[in-house]
């Protein structure tokens, strides 16, 4: 017996960019976290979720090739996606996902997925000078929330001109870092981008758990409540941000990309070879 698996591209309209995570369902079978953690190793991705259904939702749980993360918006997204797609969850109904960040739930709304997600607000904080020397930037603002660094630097020219050195942020005592300024480009608020290395992803392409920071932070700065962020990876992405009270509901949309079957077996080798006359 087997385990469906699929691959799907997050926060995208188009296959090949935003931000791709590897879903599997276990419908009938509890798998350990060490077998979830090679399952994750094997596909390689920046996030492998895992799916078990548990009373009127699913127990939700993401790993990246090295760790089990306590928060990912991207393979959220992707797992909201396989349930609509896969008829395991009707147009109309609201997806409860039992997390290790407690619930959090998805719903559709047009073509757009919006996840209710916690806010993670930051706070200013002397931060490593590593961290800064190691980004190559001037900072205007810096600091971190319960799980991340964030940096705000002046220009969207300097997010797309970092190149880190990821030896260096690799030593992070912390997921990773994101930095982010305002959008010079016709539509958007803010851009952003996002390196973790020390969980094994130097740079993540989307990353929808970050703007549950970001839309805290830019909220005084743009006197707004609602955005459309861009993540300047070379993949892209786009992410809808409305605030509301203590809560982050993120929008976006997905593609499937893959699906196919999880093996739980050895498939054992042809012995001959049958040659052509």
């Amino acid at each position: 017996m087997g385990y469906p698996i699929y691959q799907v591209d997050a926060f995208t309209n188009k296959p090949f960019a935003g931000n791709p995570a590897a879903v599997c369902l276990l419908l009938n079978a509890e798998k350990s976290p060490q077998w979830m953690q090679q399952v994750a190793m094997e596909m390689n991705l920046s996030e492998t979720a895992f799916l078990m259904p548990q009373g009127d939702g699913w127990e939700l749980r993401w790993f990246t090739p090295t760790v089990e993360v306590d928060l990912c918006g991207h393979a959220t997204l992707a797992s909201a996606h396989v349930l609509f797609t896969q008829g395991l969850a009707q147009a109309d109904e609201v997806i409860q996902f039992y997390t290790a960040s407690a619930l959090l739930t998805a719903r559709l709304e047009d073509d757009w997925l919006e996840l209710d997600f916690p806010a993670e607000p930051p706070w200013r904080e002397a931060i490593n000078p590593g961290i800064i020397q190691a980004l190559g930037v001037k900072p205007l603002f810096a600091g971190r929330n319960r799980i991340d660094y964030l940096v705000e630097v002046a220009s969207e020219e300097e997010i797309l001109a970092l190149k880190p050195d990821m030896g260096r942020l690799g030593e992070l005592t912390e997921r990773g870092v994101m930095v982010t300024a305002p959008a010079t480009r016709e539509g958007y608020d803010f851009v952003s981008r996002f390196f973790a290395p020390g969980v094994g992803i130097d740079e993540d392409p989307v990353t929808g758990s970050a703007h549950c920071c970001l839309g805290p932070y830019w909220q005084p700065r743009l006197n707004k409540s609602s955005f459309l962020a861009w993540q300047a990876s070379s993949r892209g992405g786009e992410v809808k941000v409305r605030l509301q009270g203590d809560r982050v509901i993120l929008g976006g949309q997905a593609v499937l990309v893959t699906q196919g079957e999880l093996l739980s077996r050895k498939i054992a080798a042809k012995t001959s070879i049958q040659r052509e006359e």
